[in-house]
């Protein structure tokens, strides 16, 4: 007995905690780490050296230890893990615990209290972008040490709790992006010891700023952005004499910026962007001596720009754009010597530009586009060489383009379009190596294309109309290889085409109609593999058609008129899917291509008088002709009728034989059938069935053929006939083809059967029979939002039924997602599975792999195979597979670039890319112009360019960043609204959605 006695007192004294572990195992520490770790989902191969053979934890990944002999745990660091799973309370058990950081993963959904109030040593606690829901923990408040919280990127809801306003040494609070409601609370002004305080893109119910954060003597940061904030600035925050960074931006605060801004001594960045704030900019600013950035943009700022804006030595960002300023550019805006980045646009401005500005000032981007400011472009506005943007469009500035501009070698987009400009433009712009986009259209300038074009390697969009340019377009314009735009109508160009160009594989727009161009048209242009358009319309080009124009994959726009083009038209062109077709008043003969030959293309062939063909008065001889052959005419004719009537007699027999011997055969294979209504019906089973003939076929997928049924009565509908009888199981794979549509049968009845709403497709029944399936929906004569767009028709969409499209078919899932108990996901959003009504309203399609989402409280549900469609597929989804809602909005912001840049999900002019890549790259690179579908309307170009935002906010790689449908809904719907505001009543008619252009 006696000895058992020192296993018995060791055992005892273990329990009782009075030893930390036997001298030869893992310590206290490192077992409650691995319960964590047993609490989680873990990615394979992630958390490996976590090894319970070890003695202590202190080498494992993420995990950090004190300096002293006890090697007791102090740190746990393991953000970006892919971890999946509740809060592991394991953690809070750990005595000496000061800092966690469990951020970027699945965690979730709430954080226990009990097990918080246990990290009574945290100083640090970092549990931002991952899975949390429901309140925010009341707990936290609660540990004493605690200096550092982020909870952002989740979906905490309610009010702020009181006892955040308790905390003791809290510097530092991020509740950005999450869904709190509620005011926001003046009690944290209470919280003496904060640092930062960033409470940004929350939906809090609209409140005041709290005048009393001005109590906050410590602060350095505070971030109010999209907070739902209305009333004034209070005067307080002025009281902030540590405050380096104030952004208010994106709320609804009106009234005067208060002149106690400008004494925020420390201030380095100070962003009121997007209110409704009115009245002057109030003079102060330029005492601030740390003031780097000034962001007022998007108000409803009037009066003069103050002259002691620009005195604030370290300012070097300054937006004031879309306001109401009026007056001039201040002369002291040369003397900012710090100035980097000036943004005036889109207000009352008038005068002349300092004509010193940029000699004292590094600036990078100048932008005072439209404006009315009026003189000379300031000459040394690059002298100090740092200048890449120069934009002053939309104004009334005269003389010539200072010759400074040709050593500018960092420029990269310069827009002078829309002034009165004059005189030569400088050999040296022609070349700048970093230009992408040099746009002087509409102006008055003189002079040639300099040939030392050559040298800009990087030019994208050459757009020079509307001026009085003239001699040729040198043969070294071949050498832009990444040229895309060369728009240059409207000048007085002369000589033949380069044969140059013709090798330009970037090229997708060459506008050169109204010039005096001479020649042939290029042949060899193989390479225009992304050209869409091309308009050489009103030159003297002479000589035939070029054929390989046939073979260009993407032409839509072709317009030749005007010239002394001979020949006849290639019938190659009948490979071209063209929105605007126009060769007429040439010299052109002979028989029009049969697509052609319709009085639908009348005008496309007007004043060439030796063209021949079947529309109506086009040949001139036509009539003679007939006459002199109408004896062999008839002749012919006759041989082929009596051939006619034989053929059909025949046919009518064998089909009258054949239909005999399967009547009988036919007639009961259809009593087997059975038709299960959810709408009434004014059909049969039968009359379902008649119509399933392979000459009805509109569509094939992954899961059936759809047909096209005009019923007896008239009645058009929609048959989806699921793959069925012939499916057999895929034993190599696994797969039993014929239980997948089974399942995608069942699901898409079960989901549809039940569902009530404009914006997504009717079924009206089923008809089943053994292994034979089909579904009858109601008719969409438009077909699919893909097919459209990706086709020919895409001249039908202008931005207005854009707009609606998107509209319509967000409405449908924010009502799958948000008004159905339990909500629905429908996995497969796509704009082929978004179908148009002869109105051109939109309705979500085809549920076969739709999924209802599991209750709450329980983890979502992972699915054994990736359901959707390349290019729409949420990125975690295809590592996951896990099903929510936020793989939907992903797919649906895919759809919506495709909606603002006319392009496919995937394309082979991406790369390696899709769509989403594509386009935020494209951005980076190039800007905004180069995404947008040129086929759109530029007068909404403003409108355009927000719904393009949505769709990227849509589709961020993180969920947690994802809005929900019904935000989506609202925020597409404000974008209408805020457009009707600003341009009532000249582009829109308040008696229709559609736009119209003044």
């Amino acid at each position: 007995m006696a000895a058992f006695l020192p296993l018995f007192l060791l055992a005892v004294a273990a329990n009782a905690g009075l030893l930390v572990a036997p001298s030869h195992g893992l310590s206290q520490d490192g077992l409650h780490l691995l319960d964590a770790k047993r609490a989680l989902t873990v990615p394979a191969g992630a958390l490996e050296d976590w090894n319970p053979r070890d003695a202590t934890p202190c080498a494992w990944t993420g995990v950090s230890c004190d300096d002293d002999a006890t090697g007791a745990v102090t740190g746990v660091s393991l953000a970006n893990a892919n971890l999946v799973g509740p809060f592991p309370s394991a953690l809070c058990r750990i005595p000496r615990l000061a800092s966690l950081d469990l951020s970027t993963n699945y965690i979730g959904p709430d954080v226990p209290a009990k097990a918080v109030a246990g990290c009574k040593a945290l100083a640090t606690l970092d549990l931002s972008v991952n899975s949390f829901v429901g309140p925010l923990p009341d707990a936290l408040a609660g540990l004493p040490d605690l200096v550092y919280l982020s909870l952002e990127g989740n979906n905490f809801s309610g009010s702020i709790p009181d006892s955040f306003g308790t905390f003791r040494k809290l510097e530092s609070l991020s509740l950005v992006n999450n869904l709190l409601g509620g005011e926001v609370p003046a009690f944290l002004g209470a919280v003496a010891t904060l640092r930062e305080l960033n409470l940004s893109y929350n939906p809090f119910t609209p409140g005041p700023v709290p005048a009393e954060l001005g109590r906050l003597a410590a602060l350095r940061v505070l971030w109010l952005a999209s907070c739902n904030l209305v009333g004034s600035i209070p005067a307080s925050l002025g009281r902030l004499g540590n405050l380096t960074d104030l952004d208010l931006s994106t709320n609804a605060l009106t009234g005067p910026i208060p002149p106690e801004i400008a004494g925020l001594a420390s201030a380095v960045q100070i962003e009121l962007y997007n209110n409704s704030l009115s009245g002057p900019i109030p003079k102060g600013f330029g005492k601030l001596t740390e003031l780097r950035s000034m962001d007022v943009a998007m108000n409803r700022l009037d009066g003069a720009i103050p002259d002691d804006l620009f005195e604030a030595p370290k300012l070097e960002t300054l937006h004031l754009y879309s306001n109401a300023l009026t007056g001039a550019v201040p002369e002291s805006a040369a003397k900012a010597t710090s100035l980097a980045e000036l943004r005036l646009f889109a207000n009352r401005l008038n005068g002349t530009l300092p004509a010193d500005l940029g000699r004292n000032t590094p600036l990078v981007c100048l932008d005072v586009s439209d404006n009315s400011i009026s003189g000379e472009i300031p000459r040394g506005v690059c002298e100090r060489g740092e200048l890449e943007e120069l934009l002053m469009l939309n104004n009334a500035l005269i003389g010539s383009i200072p010759e400074g501009l040709g050593r500018c070698h960092r420029l990269r987009r310069v827009r002078l379009s829309k002034n009165r400009l004059d005189g030569d433009v400088p050999d040296a712009v022609w070349g700048l190596p970093h230009m992408a986009l040099l746009e002087l259209n509409d102006n008055q300038l003189t002079g040639e294309i300099s040939p030392v074009i050559a040298g800009a390697a990087n030019m994208s969009n050459l757009v020079i109309s509307n001026n009085r340019l003239t001699g040729s377009i040198p043969s070294e314009i071949g050498s832009l290889a990444k040229l895309y735009e060369l728009s240059a109508d409207g000048n007085m160009l002369s000589g033949p085409l380069p044969s140059s160009l013709g090798s330009l594989a970037e090229l997708g727009r060459l506008v050169l109609h109204n010039n005096s161009l001479s020649g042939q048209l290029l042949r060899g242009i193989h390479s225009w593999k992304k050209l869409s358009e091309l308009n050489l319309a009103d030159n003297g080009f002479t000589g035939a058609i070029p054929p390989e124009l046939g073979d260009l994959p993407v032409l839509n726009y072709l317009d030749l008129s005007g010239n002394r083009l001979t020949g006849q038209v290639p019938i190659q062109l009948e490979n071209l899917k063209l929105n605007q077709f126009n060769v007429s008043n040439n010299q052109l003969s002979g028989q029009l291509p049969p697509q052609y030959a319709t009085e639908a293309y009348r005008s496309s062939f007007l004043g060439n008088p030796g063209l021949c063909g079947d529309i109506a008065g086009l040949c001139s001889d036509s009539q003679g002709n007939a006459g002199n052959h109408s004896g062999y005419v008839w002749m012919i004719r006759s041989i082929f009728i009596f051939a006619a009537v034989v053929l059909v007699v025949g046919v009518a027999w064998f089909y009258w034989r054949y239909w005999s011997f399967n009547k009988a055969k036919l007639n009961a294979e259809r009593s087997k059938w059975t038709l299960t209504s959810f709408h009434k019906v004014s059909f049969s089973e039968h009359d379902i069935l008649d119509c399933l003939d392979e000459d009805n076929v509109i569509g094939s997928g992954a899961s059936g053929k759809v047909y096209k049924a005009v019923l007896g009565n008239g009645e058009v509908v929609a048959v989806k006939k699921l793959w069925g009888g012939s499916l057999k199981k895929d034993t190599e794979n696994g797969v039993d083809e014929g239980s997948a549509a089974d399942n995608s049968f069942d699901a898409e009845v079960r989901t549809l059967s039940k569902i009530r709403h404009k914006n997504i497709v009717k079924l009206l029944c089923c008809c089943t029979h053994d292994d034979s399936k089909l579904l009858v929906y109601e008719y969409m004569p438009n077909g699919s939002l893909g097919d459209v767009l990706h086709s020919s028709k895409a001249g039908l969409l202008d931005w207005s039924t854009r707009y609606k499209i998107a509209l319509d078919a967000a409405e449908g899932l924010s009502y799958l997602h948000q008004d159905c108990v339990p909500a629905i996901v429908h996995r497969d959003v796509k704009s082929n599975n978004i179908l148009l009504d002869a109105e051109f309203s939109a309705c979500v399609a085809d549920f076969g792999v739709a999924k209802v989402v599991e209750a709450a409280g329980r983890a979502p549900k992972s699915m054994s195979v990736i359901a959707g469609s390349c290019g729409y597929i949420a990125p975690e989804y295809a590592y996951t597979l896990r099903v929510n809602e936020k793989s939907d909005i992903y797919s649906f912001g895919v759809v919506l670039l495709e909606l603002v840049t006319g392009k496919p999900p995937v394309d082979p002019e991406f790369g390696e890319k899709d769509l989403v890549k594509w386009v935020c790259s494209t951005i980076d690179q190039k800007g905004v112009e180069h995404v947008l579908d040129s086929r759109l309307d530029m007068a909404f170009k403003e409108e355009i360019g927000r719904v393009l935002n949505i769709g990227l906010v849509c589709a961020s790689s993180l969920p947690i960043n994802r809005p929900a449908m019904r935000r989506v809904v609202k925020m597409l719907q404000e974008v209408r609204a805020e457009a009707r505001a600003k341009l009532e009543p000249y582009y829109y008619d308040d008696t229709s959605d559609q736009g119209s252009s003044v």
